[in-house]
């Protein structure tokens, strides 16, 4: 998170000047001739005072300084969030040594979220217990996992892991080649726990001339 101090750009308001007879006073150029906008087809004025430009420059630093306010917002809310839970548990149990609490902003306190998440490499039947994986980091035995594809999903116990297959109870369902073998498909956002996205997508190839 930035932790640099703002920077006021100091908004000045743009001042015309005006003449003894109240009037707006058109620039000219060397010859005396009244230069005119090539936008808006009018004069260009005498400015008394130059006022600040509303362009992409200045809006785009009110930009980020506004996105880095609401991340530090954010950061707080979690803060006071993870605080209050601390407050409800501490003491709810005799002996009482710590609390555990996932208050769902990416930093579980006293916990180790389980995202272990595989792809199979090749399809695989009803019936089969080695499954070949992409990856094995994080999966252990004795461990339930979730394997699932567009059209089915089941719960499976490991027992046994390889560097390249996983080992689980015979499957009741057929999986096709990049079905997903993860530990939880939840997805946490937004201090949510919801049910992680799935799809699938046909992709064709077409020849453009």
């Amino acid at each position: 998170m930035n932790s640099d101090p703002y920077t006021l750009i100091e908004f000045l308001d743009h001042i015309l000047k005006i003449d003894a007879d109240g009037e707006f006073i058109p620039k000219r150029d060397e010859n005396g001739n009244v230069i005119i906008n090539k936008i808006t087809e009018r004069p260009e004025l005498v400015a008394e005072q130059e006022g600040t430009r509303l362009n992409a420059r200045n809006m785009n630093h009110l930009d980020s300084w506004l996105y880095i306010a609401h991340q530090r917002l954010d950061s707080h809310d979690n803060d006071i969030m993870r605080m209050k839970v601390q407050m409800e548990l501490d003491g709810r149990a005799p002996g009482n040594s710590g609390t555990f609490a996932d208050a769902f902003d990416g930093e579980p306190n006293k916990l180790i979220r389980q995202t272990a998440i595989a792809v199979l490499t090749a399809p695989r039947a009803a019936g089969t217990t080695v499954l070949n994986v992409d990856t094995t980091d994080g999966f252990k035995p004795f461990t339930q996992v979730t394997i699932y594809d567009g059209t089915n999903s089941e719960d499976v116990l490991i027992t046994d892991v390889t560097a390249s297959t996983i080992t689980v109870q015979p499957l009741v369902n057929d999986y096709v080649k990049g079905a997903r073998i993860a530990r939880s498909n939840a997805r946490i956002a937004a201090g949510q726990m919801t049910a992680g996205d799935w799809g699938t997508y046909s992709v064709a190839m077409m020849e453009v001339v």
